[in-house]
């Protein structure tokens, strides 16, 4: 039986996350530093963890189970969780992490943070703004995600 984790603190597609969990009649679990609002379901629960630095990641690497779906922008916190063996690794944006992918991701990632810390870095923005397209990917990738598990 598949579960949904969500890396919450910073996650704009929650909201998508608990309507795919109901209609599917997965458990969502919300892993925050801060107690956020979520609806009153059986479904829904929400786990803080303390202010300490990678805790949600932690919690979260330590209940993943094979069937398990983590929803993250967390690059690093999505290699610990393939690496634990969990069902798949979704970003907000749809874009699916795997284990043939997430090598290529964390090297990309400690590439751009070398390049922000130089002179360089003054002109290297961030990710693109988050937008309707990326909340239609994840819905897409999040609905196939939980059927192949369920399979």
């Amino acid at each position: 039986m598949p579960q949904i984790l969500i890396d919450a603190d910073a996650c704009p597609v929650k909201d998508e996350t608990y309507k795919v969990g109901w209609r599917y009649n997965v458990p969502v679990i919300v892993v925050s530093n801060s107690p956020i609002r979520v609806p009153a379901h059986p479904l829904i629960s929400r786990v803080v963890v303390s202010d300490g630095f990678d805790a949600a990641d932690d919690w979260i690497v330590d209940h993943v189970e094979a069937g398990s779906i983590v929803v993250t922008a967390d690059i690093l916190l999505a290699d610990r969780c393939l690496k634990s063996g969990c069902g798949a690794v979704i970003a907000p944006t749809g874009k699916p992490f795997t284990n043939a992918s997430i090598g290529n991701a964390v090297a990309v990632r400690a590439i751009m943070a070398d390049l922000r810390a130089g002179a360089v870095g003054d002109g290297i923005g961030g990710p693109a703004p988050f937008g309707k397209a990326d909340r239609s990917r994840f819905l897409s990738a999040l609905d196939e995600a939980v059927g192949r598990l369920r399979r």
